[in-house]
């Protein structure tokens, strides 16, 4: 089956007057509904096939969050062409690179610079020949290029969609990789449905279609991707986040139930509430403590789906009162479901939230894996752990203690490149992920780091940074960090600080600085981190902890590859980049 039909013709036919996208427009959020979503889609798919787009082109989508997006998505789909998504933080130079690999023959653009890579693309004679500009604020030569709204202007809203089987390619979705030359990931329509069908069977949520779910992360990427048609596949609504700096906003405005989220999300509402607290009166710092102590109490219970005592449920609701309700509130007031993946997230932060009454769905997977491999049941669930399989996914441990999968979500293989895709497969069809994991006596599975990170010191102990990195990033004066141990003595960090909190702290304290630059060198601010550093430390082995760190003068950006789309450190790139300062610390 066609996924796009998968997902449209259901739902266009079973509530056409139901809300299905929302987006903002001006100051306020409109909504189209089942059966305009669908017509909106249909004469956008019309519109491609007679600009020449056939069965198995390629459709390139260069943009922010929107809801053209994910229609320009469904279209593509739904007349057999293959969606190719690129990173709408890449440069001129990595859109080329997708678009001439990929052949792309349209692409679909959201603002002002991306159309401006695009132009320059087109006009080389390869194999993209039309721009299709989904803002009108965006200025554009006539040539090869259409606003969306003319582009799609005299099109039929009716369409017969093209039939597919589920080993038919539906994405080609290149990795933005912490290293090397991105690789285009082949993912089926039923990679998509198989996958879709295993986490209804797995979490059986009720009354999904009455749900509100916010694209926040990148739709370019697999995570949001696949959670936003999914949630279109079960009929909840999909809000549309177009710049994330405007989250906080927006979650008061929108009210969303579900969202997905990567690990700094969790750590910086974590880090915010500590910090609060810590600040507050001792009166509200008792009441805290004390509220927190309930939430943990009744959570416990709820994850070993155990009977919560009616006392404990007053005391409970008096914590909602007092305390729970107005952190929620500060994230919209109803989200209770939160899938978080991307890496890893201290135990601490997952039972934080889940005292609070919010489950965050931890789950582990790949682009090459259609996201989700495992993840969190509703219940006996492990802290620490990434869940347990999906239906339909088997995982074993190989050598190196490498995870291995098979299953509905496994991919075809990388776009035009079989000795890549070889590699990566064992001789029995085993995807080996590159990561390092154990199993628990329950089935839990645990990550215990990217064999590539992996790190020996010399003198002969192993080190995983991933899980040092989020002890020390669960606070708010640390936002980034990247460990160093390599064949080196000790470990040491380059450490970005969280500026607001810094520029909060020298105020309160006096301490003149002129820049950053400057502010990062000052004795007093070196001896704030390494007490924090000590503090955040305490638990980890001697041969764990950070000895010497270098404070960064400003964040590590996309824009420059030091970090990825998801916020993931390019160790390589930074390591290179910096490798003047860290040779410093030794």
């Amino acid at each position: 089956m066609n996924l796009a039909e998968a997902i449209i013709s259901k739902n266009a036919e079973k509530h056409p007057y139901k809300s299905a996208v929302g987006f903002k427009k001006k100051e306020g959020w409109k909504e189209l509904s089942w059966k305009k979503f669908s017509e909106i889609i249909y004469k956008t798919a019309n519109a491609l096939k007679n600009n020449g787009v056939e069965d198995n082109d390629k459709v390139a989508i260069y943009a922010d969050n929107s809801a053209e997006w994910l229609i320009f998505d469904l279209a593509a789909m739904s007349i057999g062409a293959i969606t190719v998504p690129i990173y709408s933080t890449n440069n001129a130079e990595q859109a080329e690179y997708i678009i001439n690999d990929s052949q792309a023959k349209i692409i679909l653009v959201g603002n002002q610079a991306q159309y401006d890579a695009s132009f320059e693309i087109v006009q080389k004679e390869n194999s993209l020949q039309t721009i299709i500009v989904s803002k009108k604020a965006v200025w554009v030569k006539k040539e090869h290029t259409f606003y969306l709204e003319d582009f799609i202007a005299k099109s039929s809203p009716k369409l017969e969609i093209v039939k597919k089987e589920f080993d038919d390619l539906a994405t080609i979705i290149y990795t933005s990789g912490t290293t090397g030359t991105p690789k285009g990931v082949m993912l089926t329509h039923g990679n998509f449905i198989k996958a879709f069908d295993a986490h209804f069977e797995f979490f059986k949520f009720k009354n999904f279609e009455e749900e509100l779910s916010l694209a926040f992360l990148p739709l370019t990427h697999v995570f949001e991707r696949c959670w936003s048609l999914l949630c279109l596949y079960g009929g909840a609504r999909v809000y549309f986040l177009e710049d994330p700096k405007d989250i906080a906003k927006t979650l008061v405005e929108v009210k969303p139930t579900m969202m997905c989220a990567v690990p700094r999300f969790f750590q910086k509402i974590y880090a915010g509430v500590n910090e609060m607290a810590a600040e507050s009166s001792s009166l509200k710092k008792k009441i805290f403590n004390w509220a927190l102590e309930v939430g943990k109490e009744t959570a416990e219970l709820r994850r070993k789906d155990n009977a919560i005592p009616f006392g404990l449920k007053l005391k409970e609701s008096l914590a909602e009162t007092l305390v729970f309700g107005k952190i929620k509130q500060k994230i919209g007031g109803r989200l209770w479901f939160l899938p978080c993946g991307g890496a890893s997230l201290s135990p601490e932060v997952t039972q934080f939230f889940e005292s609070v009454g919010i489950h965050v769905t931890v789950g582990y997977g790949l682009s090459e894996t259609t996201a989700t491999l495992t993840a969190f049941p509703f219940t006996k669930f492990e802290h620490g752990s990434c869940g347990k399989p999906l239906p339909g996914v088997e995982i074993r441990i190989g050598e190196n203690d490498e995870i291995q999968a098979k299953g509905n979500g496994v991919m075809k293989g990388y776009y035009q490149k079989p000795e890549e895709t070889e590699k990566v497969f064992t001789q029995d069809g085993w995807f080996k992920t590159g990561d390092a994991g154990k199993f628990d006596d329950h089935g839990n599975l645990f990550i215990t780091d990217r064999i590539k990170d992996l790190m020996k010191t010399s003198n002969g102990k192993y080190i995983s940074p991933q899980q040092i990195e989020n002890v020390l990033t669960n606070n708010n004066f640390i936002s980034q960090i990247v460990l160093i141990a390599e064949g080196r003595q000790f470990v040491s960090a380059l450490i970005v600080p969280n500026f607001e909190f810094l520029k909060d702290y020298v105020s309160k304290n006096n301490i003149p600085f002129t820049n950053w630059e400057d502010a990062v060198q000052k004795k007093e601010i070196i001896d704030l981190y390494k007490d924090k550093i000590k503090e955040l430390q305490h638990e980890l082995s001697d041969y764990e902890k950070v000895k010497k760190f270098t404070l960064m003068p400003s964040e590590f950006e996309i824009s420059s590859g030091e970090i990825t789309p998801t916020l993931k450190v390019k160790r390589a790139v930074v390591l290179k980049k910096y490798a003047d300062l860290i040779e410093k610390m030794y």
